[in-house]
Order: C-alpha cells, then structure tokens, then sequence
C-alpha cells in the first residue's frame, strides 16, 4: 500500500494510490480509516510530505562506505542525532541553501515511518511497530557540521529534510537498492543491505531510549557518494520499491 498526505484545494487529506489514482482516506493511517468512494489524479492536487514527525531521529555513519569515505571509525552501536520537525519538506518543495553556509550536501537515506507508540521494543517485534518506509534527504551544511562538535546545527536548518512522495507499507526493507542523482548524474549507488544497523535493530535500540510516536521518523544514514548541491540543482533520492524524491535547491531570500 502506498499511503500519501495531499492538499487538495484548502484541505489537506490522507489518501492511498489505487492504479494510478488517489484514493482518499476517511481517518488517518495510524489509527482506523476506510477509504471512501472519492478519488482524485495525483497530478490534481500537491503532494506533501508523507506524514508530520514530531521528531526525526538520524543515524551517523550507519554506511561501512561512507564512514570510511568520510574517514571515521565504523560505530559499535547507533551514532544518533536528531532533526526538527521544522526542518521537513515534501516532494517538489525547495531546499534553502541557507547564506550561513557555503556548502550543502545531498544524503540519500531510507527512512522508517513509526505507525504506533513504541517504548523498549524487542528486536523480534519491532515489525509491529512500523508503519513503512519512504525516501529522506538528510540535507547537510557540511561545512558546519565540524564546527559545534555535535550536528544539530548543520543538519536543523528550515528545508533540511526533504521527504516523500508516499510511505510503503508492504516491502523488505531489508535488501533495497537506493541512489542519488544530481541533475541526473547518479551521484550515490548502495543497497540497504549494506546497513551496519537494519531497521528492526534501530527501532528496538532508539525506543529503549526515547519513545517513539506515530508517523515519527528513523532516517536510517547514508552511502557512499555525498556532494555538494548548488542553487539551481536538482537533486533526485530514488529507492527500489518505493519511488523517487525530487526537490531544487533554492537561494535563501
């Protein structure tokens, strides 16, 4: 099932894609719905970001590839930090390259959508807990991320996490091929099957620490393959069995 949020004139719904169509959703998917006899072209109305978390928890490193490109040890467990609610976009908004820096990257990530309140889950249910799976940039200032010791202040930025076009309910996240383009280039290339830590593992682990809430956000970390995004750009997170995240990047004003 692909599950989307949408604004359709001044509402803003939750529907579900039915052979091309958007079905819309009576209720919501973290609770019950029925889906009702309307249905609209997605090209009819906007697609927003697939849900609202009230936090994105991010993980470090979570690559072997890109921990040795950016030359830092492999981590013994989660290498967490966290992004805010603000910082999320849908599919066709813009990333603001904010003036403070001079240089945002592009990060390809899986990112795992929390479907009910999840506290100390064991590994083997964790299942249970996920609602899907969807496409994250996890957009950096790379050129700040150094300065502070910690990364909210390069990663946090209005715009910084891009995410969408709908979340899937119904795949293994366990061995999916995921790249990023620049302006068409592939620019990153992986499978998730290259993760240190798998998603069951990041919901058990991340839960015995804080409480996870519906329609939160697990953004599982990146590949190989990180870059520089110019005002102008287009950059493109594509992931089997899910689809691609397309977002320009824009001057801040």
């Amino acid at each position: 099932m692909k599950i989307v949020r949408y604004q359709d004139g001044p509402k803003i719904k939750w529907g579900v894609i039915e052979e091309g169509m958007i079905r819309e959703m009576e209720g919501d998917p973290f609770g019950h719905f029925h889906l009702s006899s309307g249905a609209k072209k997605p090209e009819e109305v906007k697609l927003l970001a697939p849900c609202l978390p009230s936090k994105i928890v991010a993980l470090g490193l979570n690559y072997r590839d890109h921990a040795e490109e950016v030359k830092m040890a492999i981590p013994e467990k989660p290498l967490l930090f966290m992004k805010p609610s603000t910082s999320v976009i849908g599919p066709g908004d813009a990333i603001v390259h904010p003036k403070m820096s001079k240089r945002v990257d592009y990060e390809a990530e899986l990112a795992v959508v929390i479907g009910k309140k999840a506290k100390a889950v064991p590994e083997e249910k964790a299942g249970d807990y996920i609602l899907g799976y969807t496409c994250l940039n996890d957009v950096t200032a790379r050129d700040l991320q150094p300065k502070d010791g910690q990364w909210t202040l390069s990663k946090g930025f209005d715009t910084f996490s891009p995410m969408g076009p709908w979340i899937v309910t119904d795949i293994d996240s366990t061995h999916l091929e995921i790249a990023s383009f620049l302006n068409g280039e592939r620019r990153q290339y992986s499978n998730t099957k290259n993760l240190i830590f798998g998603p069951h593992r990041l919901v058990s682990y991340i839960s015995s620490v804080m409480t996870l809430l519906p329609g939160d956000v697990i953004a599982t970390g990146t590949p190989s393959g990180i870059g520089r995004m110019s005002v102008g750009d287009r950059i493109d997170v594509v992931i089997e069995g899910i689809g691609a995240l397309t977002n320009t990047v824009a001057a801040e004003e």
